[in-house]
C-alpha cells in the first residue's frame, strides 16, 4: 500500500518546480492557474525572486502547494494518478495540497485559501511576541508535560509532533524560551529557536482560525478520492464536513505527524511518496517507520527514476 504525502512550510527554495514546469505542460499550467487565482505572478517570485520574500508565510504557503501540485500533475502525465495511492496526508499547509491532489479542493480555491491562511496566521500575533523552538531528543509526552508546567500565565504548547526525536513547541516568546531551557535540563539533546515570524499551531492562532472558519464555510469541499489522514486526528477522514472542521482545528492544534505515519504503517502502508519541494518529511517518516520505502518526487529526474 502507498501514501502520497505533501510537505509544509520550511521546504521552500528559489527555483522549486521550474524544471517540472519546463518539462511538463501540465505542471506549467499549475503555476499559471495559481498566478491567475491570486492575481499576481507568484511563479516569478518562486523562480526568480529572493528567498526572504518567498519565505513570508503568505507567499510560502501557496508557493509550496503549487510546487507539490506541479509535481503531482507531472506524475499524472506519466500515468500515475491519485488512485495509485491508498491514502494522502500533508504536514500543516501540506494538508491542503493533499486535499487538492485528491480532488476535494480545486486548485484555485486551494491557492486562495492558503494565501488567506498565511496572511491570517501572520496577523494573529504581532511580530516578536511569538516564537517556536524545535526540541530534539525528548519524546512528545515529556515535551507536552514540561510545556504545561513552565507556561505560567503565557502560552507554550507542543505544536508539531514530527517524529520520535523531534517535537516543536510554540507560543509566547518568553514562555517558549523558558520551556526550551527546562527541556534541555530534562535531557533534550538540543533546543533550537526557529526562524519563524509567528507561533503557528498554538492557541495564539485563534484569530486566524476564525478567519479560516469563515473562508472554508464558503468553499466547496468534495469527498477526496482516497482518505486523508488529518493532522489533528492522525486518522482517516473523507466526509467533507469533517474535513472542513479539522482544517479549522488545525490552525491552533498539534500536527500529529508521528502518529499519522505510525497509523498509516499500521493500516498496511509500506511506500511513502513525498511530492513537492524538499525531503523533510522523508527524514521524519524514516525515523518513525525504518522499514518504509520512501521516495521523493520533486523534479523530472525523480519521475524518470520511477520508470527505471
Amino acid at each position: 500500500m502507498r501514501a502520497f504525502v505533501f510537505p509544509g512550510q520550511g521546504a521552500q527554495v528559489i527555483g522549486m518546480g521550474r524544471e517540472l514546469a519546463d518539462a511538463y505542460p501540465a505542471a506549467r499550467d499549475v503555476f499559471d492557474q495559481v498566478d491567475e487565482a491570486l492575481g499576481e505572478r507568484l511563479s516569478a517570485l518562486i523562480w526568480e525572486g529572493d528567498i526572504e520574500t518567498l519565505t513570508l508565510t503568505q507567499n510560502a504557503q501557496p508557493a509550496l502547494m503549487a510546487t507539490s501540485m506541479a509535481a503531482f500533475r507531472a506524475l499524472e502525465a506519466e500515468g500515475i494518478n491519485i488512485q495509485d495511492a491508498n491514502y494522502v496526508a500533508g504536514h500543516s499547509l501540506g494538508e491542503y495540497s493533499a486535499l487538492c491532489a485528491a480532488g476535494a479542493l480545486t486548485l484555485e480555491d486551494t491557492a486562495r485559501l492558503l494565501r488567506l491562511r498565511g496572511q491570517a496566521m501572520q496577523e494573529a500575533v504581532p511580530v516578536g511576541q511569538g516564537a517556536m523552538a524545535a526540541i530534539l531528543g525528548l519524546d512528545f509526552e515529556a515535551v507536552d508535560r514540561i510545556a504545561r508546567e513552565t507556561g505560567g500565565d503565557e502560552v507554550v504548547q507542543a505544536a508539531n509532533d514530527n517524529d520520535p526525536s523531534q517535537v516543536v513547541i510554540s507560543g509566547h516568546r518568553g514562555a517558549v524560551e523558558r520551556a526550551a531551557e527546562a527541556m534541555k535540563a530534562a535531557g533534550a539533546k538540543r533546543a533550537m529557536m526557529l526562524p519563524v515570524s509567528a507561533p503557528f499551531h498554538s492557541v495564539l492562532m485563534q484569530p486566524a482560525a476564525a478567519v479560516m472558519a469563515e473562508a472554508l464555510a464558503g468553499v466547496d469541499i468534495q469527498p477526496p478520492a482516497v482518505p486523508l489522514i488529518a493532522n489533528v486526528r492522525a486518522e482517516a477522514v473523507i466526509e467533507p464536513g469533517a474535513i472542513r472542521r479539522l482544517l479549522v482545528e488545525q490552525v491552533t492544534g498539534t500536527v500529529r505527524w508521528r502518529e499519522s505515519v505510525a497509523n498509516l504503517v499500521a493500516a498496511g502502508v509500506t511506500e511513502f511518496w513525498e511530492i513537492g519541494a524538499g525531503k523533510a518529511l522523508s527524514g521524519m517518516i524514516r525515523r518513525v517507520a525504518r522499514e518504509a520505502n520512501v521516495r521523493n518526487i520533486g523534479a523530472p529526474a525523480d519521475i524518470a527514476a520511477l520508470k527505471g
